[in-house]
């Protein structure tokens, strides 16, 4: 694979790009494209796991746990799991294809590790560097650091390493093969110098254990790899068991934990997976508390001389960490008063989580295509006919790349977060965001629809409540993807503002500046620079979004003509399947405040909002690719969608824009839960700065008996009845991606157009993104952490953290950046 490309990457460097044919320009691109996207942090529900982005991978994974007494193994960490209480995890710095960087506190073990990922260029080739030291060199800080690597589906993996009852010592070497990586060989290498737990001895002479690799080579079957942790832990168990029984100890005199917690040192026939333990740390007062080890997957290609080293892997990631924070500084331009170092180093995490936080997934999920509630009578009956009377059922397996809103929490595919993880990941790499749009376009069904939650896989199924596993095909969830789209065009547009620009005072602008010869800075905007690319992108996905859009036309419509509603458009009006008497899930404000009970003729103001949206990023698409006569249907739509968002939804009493629902006589009524639900039309850009609501739409965010606080707008009122009640999800907190919106709405629009509310908005603008900002940095030096949301009284972190989503949207917030 190396070769081949070295070879392509030679011959093409001789032509300018202005010579290629286009095809051949998107064809050497996606090549490419795919190889910067392979190997990658994959795994973000592990604290650590290298993996292909392939079915069928090799992947890797770290665990740890403590060697200061007995009962550090019954604290193992290795899923990323709150209950861990570790001090922080964080990505400090990870540019998404080739390099990263994470840092670990935890402090119940005494121990600060440092993790770096580095790529070769070409994409074949990686390292992993694992170093650590105790946090406070004089207590004592033993950890025992267990590393495996493990194949799934066809191929070879063999310990090369002669085994030894006491363990490897010095390189430790696998080699392997599979039909899709070629030949390849894993080396394991300790540091020079390192501090090496010492054995203290008891009953019987263990032999020499310092420096030693503990090991054990396992049969696992294909998808099983991912639960590793229980086995070797009943591995370490049973070790543990026999040593006490055969060395004669007991309880009053036990071995010492780095003896007796121990892989067995035995390789069972057919193994394809493996893992290598090392027990670090000295004693107090001792001269040398560093440890570490280096981890080389290389690509041989028959030859298995040289590779890399320690010294040429330093060398490396010290460039690796140059170039990525020159890159982060030319691309997020922190203004005052957010540009100390602090908040540099704020603004850095926040964006290497986001992207540190996407994983590959793969598998069936679960779908019941024949559930609806009984309210849910106005489903068209062709639709019932293709509902499957049978129990739920596994779907066709899938594949995934997507950012995940929670290592810990929530480590899947959400189609409400995607939206606004693609808002920041675009602005970082907008290749990388349209690799991860393609995928969730490519979820979207022959009938339009996508689940909302993309639980692929038993290892998916395992972090989820079983109840929530079950996905059913006339549940939406806000279409946030359009978000993805809409920015994309934007920068397209940005960058040939830029090109007419620079061609108008004479800079030479070729057709495209793709550069072969520098892959590594060309990929994140190869769509941007490359018009031909940008259009083939749009025109792949532009089908399947037209059926989604049609999709939700036809599913989530509201019904007008039973109730007597005489509204502008007599086919714009919205409501989401879905419902409960206290939640509606698919809306995404899970238990806000709605009509009860539920009615087949209420109406969601929040729906209507979104396929207003929708309908006018679906009209940017037909504009740029000159689809005319789909530019009009929707810029029809969306004139409708307008028009009944004041004669439906706006309410003169309340004074504000509310959900509608029907009373015992079938009457309409407006349902007004003063929160976020009320600002939609504002959160997404659909009021124009001069209607008589822009008004009072800002009055209600800036009352601070109502939304306003010193943390952010909350998501309902103070003064509301239900603030604070219940579960308290979306009763009153502070949700950072709906402040953004907030944000970028005020910037784009009403800042800018002219309008009775203008210089309003800009005032309401300063004091909002500086409330926001403050808060969540305040948080984040506090508790080492960004959170999933923040407390309406007093700004705190609440509930999954570290939450690498939507709140990653600061970095943004700080940098002024929101499309």
């Amino acid at each position: 694979m190396r070769l081949v490309q070295s070879l392509w990457l030679g011959a093409l460097a001789l032509l300018p790009s202005y010579v290629l044919a286009e095809n051949e320009i998107g064809q050497q691109a996606a090549l490419l494209a795919n190889q910067s996207l392979f190997w990658n942090t994959y795994r973000p529900q592990l604290y650590h796991g290298i993996r292909a982005r392939t079915p069928h991978s090799l992947m890797t994974g770290l665990m740890w746990f403590g060697l200061n007494d007995f009962n550090g193994l019954t604290s193992v960490r290795y899923t990323c799991e709150q209950s861990d209480d570790l001090d922080s995890y964080s990505y400090t710095e990870h540019d998404g294809r080739y390099y990263a960087v994470q840092e670990i506190t935890d402090s119940k073990n005494n121990v600060r590790m440092k993790i770096s990922w580095l790529k070769s260029e070409d994409g074949t080739d990686w390292s992993v560097r694992v170093e650590g030291e105790p946090l406070n060199p004089s207590a004592r800080g033993r950890v025992s650091l267990i590393y495996h690597v493990g194949l799934e589906g066809l191929g070879e993996l063999e310990l090369e390493t002669a085994p030894d009852e006491q363990g490897l010592e010095g390189q430790v070497v696998l080699k392997g093969r599979t039909s899709q990586l070629g030949k390849y060989r894993l080396r394991l290498v300790d540091h020079p110098e390192v501090s090496h737990a010492r054995v203290a001895v008891y009953a019987n002479d263990h032999g020499d254990l310092e420096g030693k690799t503990s090991f054990v080579g396992l049969p696992i079957p294909t998808g099983q790899v991912w639960r590793i942790k229980d086995t070797l832990l009943q591995k370490i168990g049973t070790f543990a068991q026999n040593l006490m029984t055969e060395g004669g100890y007991s309880r009053e005199a036990p071995p010492d934990p780095v003896a007796l917690f121990r892989l067995p040192n035995d390789v069972a026939v057919g193994s394809n997976v493996f893992a290598f333990q090392k027990a670090f740390g000295g004693h107090p007062g001792e001269e040398t508390t560093r440890w570490g080890f280096d981890l080389f997957f290389e690509n041989v290609d028959g030859n298995d001389e040289g590779g890399m080293t320690f010294a040429g892997l330093s060398q490396s990631l010290s460039q690796a960490s140059r170039a990525y924070n020159q890159r982060f500084d030319s691309t997020f331009h922190l203004p005052s008063p957010f540009n100390s170092d602090a908040h540099r180093d704020f603004a850095k995490a926040l964006t290497s989580n986001i992207v540190g936080g996407i994983g590959y997934y793969q598998g069936a999920s679960i779908v019941d295509r024949s559930f609806k509630h009984d309210y849910d009578d106005d489903v068209d009956d062709d639709e019932d006919e293709n509902h499957d009377v049978q129990a739920p059922k596994l779907t066709e397996e899938r594949e995934l790349l997507t950012a995940t809103p929670s290592r810990s929490f929530f480590p899947r595919g959400f189609y409400w977060d995607e939206g606004f993880h693609l808002a920041l990941i675009g602005e970082w790499d907008n290749d990388l965001s349209l690799e991860i749009l393609k995928d969730w376009i490519a979820l979207i069904d022959e009938d339009g629809w996508v689940a909302r939650e993309q639980i692929l896989g038993d290892e998916s199924r395992s972090k989820v409540p079983q109840e929530f596993w079950t996905q059913y095909p006339t549940y939406a969830n806000p279409p946030t993807l359009t978000m993805a789209v809409t920015a994309f065009i934007h920068r397209l547009r940005r960058q040939n503002e830029d090109s007419q620009m620079d061609s108008a005072i004479g800079v030479n602008v070729p057709s495209s500046k793709f550069s072969p010869s520098s892959p590594s800075s060309s990929l994140p905007s190869l769509h941007i620079k490359t018009p031909f690319l940008a259009r083939s992108f749009l025109q792949s996905i532009y089908p399947s979004l037209r059926t989604h859009y049609q999709w939700f036309r036809r599913t989530q419509r509201g019904l007008l003509r039973p109730y007597g509603r005489s509204p502008t458009s007599k086919s714009e009006a919205y409501r989401w399947r879905g419902r409960t008497e206290n939640h509606v899930l698919t809306s995404g404000l899970d238990d806000y405040p709605r009509a009860r009970p539920p009615h087949s003729g209420e109406l969601h103001v929040d729906l209507m909002s979104w396929m207003g949206f929708f309908a006018r990023t679906m009209g940017e698409i037909s504009e740029y690719l000159g689809l005319e006569e789909d530019r009009e249907e929707y810029a029809k739509h969306e004139r409708g969608i307008l028009a009944n968002l004041d004669d439906l939804h706006w309410s003169e009493e309340h004074q504000m824009y509310c959900d509608v629902s029907v009373n015992d006589e079938d009457e309409s009524y407006h349902v007004c839960n003063p929160g976020y639900i009320s600002l939609f039309p504002f959160l997404l850009g659909l009021i124009p700065a001069d209607s008589p609501h822009l008004k009072p739409t800002l009055d209600l965010i800036t009352d601070p008996k109502q939304l306003w606080s010193p943390y952010g707008i909350r998501s309902l009122s103070k003064s509301h009845e239900l603030f604070g009640k219940d579960e308290n999800y979306w009763r009153g907190p502070i949700w950072i991606q709906m402040n953004w919106l907030a944000l970028k709405a005020l910037k784009e629009r009403y800042m800018v157009e002219e309008g009775s509310q203008k210089e309003r908005s800009e005032k309401i603008y300063d004091d909002l993104r500086k409330n926001v900002v403050d808060n969540v940095f305040k948080e984040w030096k506090r508790t080492g952490y960004s959170w999933e949301q923040y407390d309406a009284e007093t700004g705190e972190g609440r509930r999954s953290h570290p939450f690498t989503g939507w709140t990653s949207l600061v970095t943004m917030i700080m940098t002024e950046k929101f499309s």
